[in-house]
C-alpha cells in the first residue's frame, strides 16, 4: 500500500436526510452530525493524518431557513464552547475559513479565541470551512493578486487560497450519496483523490473512514504523468 494523506477533507452531507428517515427535526440530525464530527476528526489524527478540513456550512447555506440556521448555530457555539479545550490537551490547533463576517458576532469571538487557545498545537490541524464558498475564495484572491500587481504563479496563487498555508489536498471524501464537490476546495481538489459513500454523515463510522484511507494508499497517483514501463 502506497502512503497515509497528509490532508483529508470530508464534505458532511446527509445530516437532514438522516434525521428525516428517523422522522426527527433536521437539527436533530444536525446535532447527531455534530458529535459524528469530532469522533471522525479524532479518528483521523489517531491515524496521523495531519491536516483534516471539514465541510461545516457553505455560503448557499445561509438562505436556508431561520430555524434551521438558528439550530446550526447554536451547535457551533456548543461546540467551541466546549471542544476548544479538548483540542488542546490533544495538541490540535483549530484553523476556520470562510467568510467569517456573515455569521452572529459572538460565534466570530467564540473563533477568534478558539484559534488563540489552539495555536501551539502540534500534533495536527483541524480546519472548519464556515460560511465557505470556493469560487467565492477563488475570487478573493484573484483580487489580492490584482491589488499586489503581480502575476502569480500556480504555486503562489495557491498560497493566497485560505488553504495556503496547509499541504496539498490528498483525499476529499463526500458523504450522503450524491457525487459532486458543491462548491468545496475546487482549486485544491485539482488532483486529490475523491471517495463517495452513500451512507449519510452521522452514519459514516470510524470503519467506512479506514476504507476510504485504504482505498487511498491503493490508488496510483499520477499527476496526469505516465509510469516509466508504460513507455
Amino acid at each position: 500500500m502506497g502512503e497515509l494523506p497528509r490532508h483529508v477533507a470530508v464534505i458532511m452531507d446527509g445530516n437532514g436526510r438522516w434525521a428525516q428517515r428517523r422522522l426527527l427535526p433536521r437539527s436533530a440530525g444536525h446535532s447527531a452530525g455534530l458529535k459524528r464530527m469530532i469522533a471522525l476528526s479524532e479518528y483521523f489524527f489517531h491515524r496521523g493524518v495531519e491536516v483534516v478540513t471539514l465541510y461545516a456550512l457553505s455560503q448557499e447555506n445561509l438562505s436556508r431557513s431561520q430555524e434551521e440556521l438558528a439550530a446550526l448555530f447554536a451547535l457551533f457555539r456548543t461546540y467551541f464552547s466546549g471542544n476548544v479545550e479538548r483540542l488542546k490537551k490533544n495538541d490540535l490547533r483549530l484553523e476556520v475559513i470562510g467568510e467569517l463576517s456573515l455569521l452572529p458576532e459572538d460565534i466570530q469571538t467564540l473563533i477568534g479565541e478558539g484559534r488563540e487557545r489552539t495555536k501551539e498545537g502540534k500534533k495536527g490541524t483541524l480546519v472548519l470551512a464556515i460560511a465557505y464558498g470556493a469560487r467565492q475564495d477563488v475570487v478573493r484572491a484573484v483580487n489580492e493578486a490584482v491589488k499586489a500587481g503581480k502575476e502569480v504563479t500556480m504555486e503562489s496563487f495557491s498560497a493566497l487560497l485560505s488553504t495556503g498555508a496547509y499541504p496539498p489536498l490528498d483525499l476529499l471524501i463526500r458523504t450522503g450519496r450524491e457525487k459532486r464537490l458543491s462548491n468545496f476546495l475546487l482549486y485544491e481538489a485539482a488532483y486529490a483523490e475523491l471517495y463517495f459513500s452513500d451512507k449519510m454523515f452521522p452514519d459514516f463510522s470510524d470503519a467506512d473512514a479506514e476504507r476510504a484511507l485504504e482505498d487511498y494508499m491503493t490508488r496510483d497517483r499520477r499527476y496526469g504523468k505516465v509510469k516509466a514501463e508504460e513507455g
